[in-house]
Order: C-alpha cells, then sequence, then structure tokens
C-alpha cells in the first residue's frame, strides 16, 4: 500500500492548482491518502510556510510523505527530495521551506536534486514544477522508489537554509516579531514560554503590549474564555506561542496595528 503524502501550500483554492496536484499523485500512487495540511500559507511567504511545517512535524507520522511548495523562483531553486536523520522523507524547493522542518526532527541525512526522466512529467512547465517534478516525486516516493533514484546526491551542508527569527530578551523586557496573524485577529508572537521565563515575565499577571501603531495591557489567560469581549489577554497558542488575543469580537491586530513581521514589545506595565 502506498503511503500517505501530507501537501503544504500556499495555492489557495480559487484555481486547480492543489486538485490538478492531486490527480498526478492519485495517477502515480492510486492507493495514496494526500493529507492537506495548509494551502492558506500567504502568497509566496516562505518563512511562513517553513513555520506551519516545523511546527506540525511532531503530529504527521514517520511514515508519511511531506510535500511542500511556497516557491517565489520556480525554475530557479533545486526541486529537492530528503530524508531526515529520523528516517522521513521530505519533498520541496530549496529555498529553505523544508530546514526548519528537518531541523525539528533531527536534520538532514541525505538529499537529491529531482530530474530523473523517469519521475519528472513532461513537457515541463517552467512555472509549475509543483505539478510536473515535486508531486511525481512525492508520488514515487509513496509507492516505494528509494530516493536515489529521484536524481543526483547533493551534499546536505548545500542546502539553503532558513533561520526563525529569535526574540531579544532581556531582564523584563523582550522585543519580538509578529509571525502570523489569523482570521480571528489574533496576532502570534516568535516567543516561547521559556522566553518569558528569561525575561521574568512568567509570573507577571499584566504585561505590556508595545507596537508602533498601538498598545495594551494583557493580561496573561490560558484560554480565549477568560475575557470578555474587548479584553486584551496573552496566551500561549495551540503550536506553543505567545499570542496577543481580545475577547470577542474585538481583533488583537487591528487594535496593535501590526502585521506579519513587525516588531512588538512586551515588558511590565509602569505603575
Amino acid at each position: 500500500m502506498s503511503r500517505s503524502i501530507v501537501f503544504v501550500s500556499d495555492f489557495g483554492y480559487r484555481n486547480e492548482w492543489v486538485g490538478i496536484c492531486h490527480t498526478v499523485i492519485d495517477r502515480i500512487a492510486p492507493g495514496s491518502n494526500v493529507v492537506d495540511l495548509s494551502h492558506g500559507v500567504p502568497a509566496l511567504d516562505v518563512s511562513a510556510g517553513a513555520l506551519l511545517l516545523a511546527d506540525s512535524m511532531r503530529y504527521i507520522g514517520e511514515d508519511a510523505i511531506v510535500l511542500a511548495v511556497i516557491d517565489p523562483s520556480v525554475g530557479r531553486d533545486l526541486d529537492l527530495a530528503l530524508e531526515t536523520e529520523d528516517g522521513r522523507l521530505l519533498v520541496g524547493p530549496d529555498n529553505g521551506l523544508l530546514a526548519p522542518a528537518a531541523r525539528a526532527v533531527g536534520g538532514v541525512r541525505r538529499a537529491v536534486s529531482i530530474t530523473s526522466e523517469s519521475v519528472v512529467l513532461h513537457p515541463l512547465s517552467p512555472s509549475f514544477h509543483a505539478r510536473d517534478v515535486l508531486a511525481p516525486a512525492a508520488a514515487h516516493l509513496a509507492n516505494g522508489m528509494p530516493l536515489e533514484e529521484l536524481g543526483k546526491a547533493v551534499e546536505p551542508e548545500r542546502l539553503a537554509d532558513l533561520r526563525l527569527p529569535e526574540p531579544v530578551v532581556e531582564p523584563h523586557r523582550i522585543q519580538c516579531e509578529v509571525l502570523d496573524l489569523n482570521r480571528f485577529g489574533n496576532v502570534q508572537l516568535n516567543v516561547r514560554e521559556a522566553d518569558l521565563a528569561t525575561a521574568g515575565l512568567d509570573g507577571v499577571a499584566e504585561v505590556s503590549v508595545e507596537a508602533h501603531a498601538g498598545a495594551a495591557v494583557a493580561r496573561r489567560v490560558t484560554t480565549y474564555g477568560d475575557l470578555e469581549a474587548g479584553d486584551w489577554g496573552l496566551m500561549i497558542d495551540s503550536r506553543g506561542w505567545l499570542s496577543v488575543i481580545r475577547g470577542n469580537p474585538a481583533n488583537a491586530a487591528e487594535g496593535l496595528g501590526v502585521g506579519s513581521g513587525d516588531l512588538v514589545w512586551l515588558s511590565e506595565p509602569t505603575a
């Protein structure tokens, strides 16, 4: 039986791109189950896709093939298939997208550039390698094709890397960055519980949240239901990141005036 394929991209669903990749996979590996992890990654945002995938690796079965496509330079970057130190197989462009996910499970053991004539579909579109190179490679891997049959070996140290931003942690103050905004207006920051402890903010009941366009004092909470309408809160979200939230129907992103990548400062409120 073919192995499952977990598929993530920035394609959305307005056109046929996701569906046509499914049909290619189904033709090559008809017994493979394709799990759509997300196709709502912001367009061309490699960092956002890399973060989503890395945070999801603990929930993806070790036997599943990961197919990831966020590729602003499609046709220029190598098309990769790689094996991690714990034996997982990942397929995607060599633009750093796969790097944090591979690092989350021990790093890259070996990698190949997908060039085999028995794998790549022809005619090869210069703008749709997801359909013609990456999806076929994932399907062949799902069928049991050895990694080395997909193409020439690439030294792991030559692969593109991507490091997610780290917060600047000081006593009673953290300079951080907005990682993501969800559809409810929650503001995900690149801060973990350990960062709050290092800054001495883990035992603080209220935290000052400042951005260039807005500021608030937020109460530490554990769930959305702890807040009344319009109240500000800080909670560790389901992916382990600190998020600025507001009681429904208020919107934290609008209140702070922030977007992805913007700087935010956390500190103890002044008396």
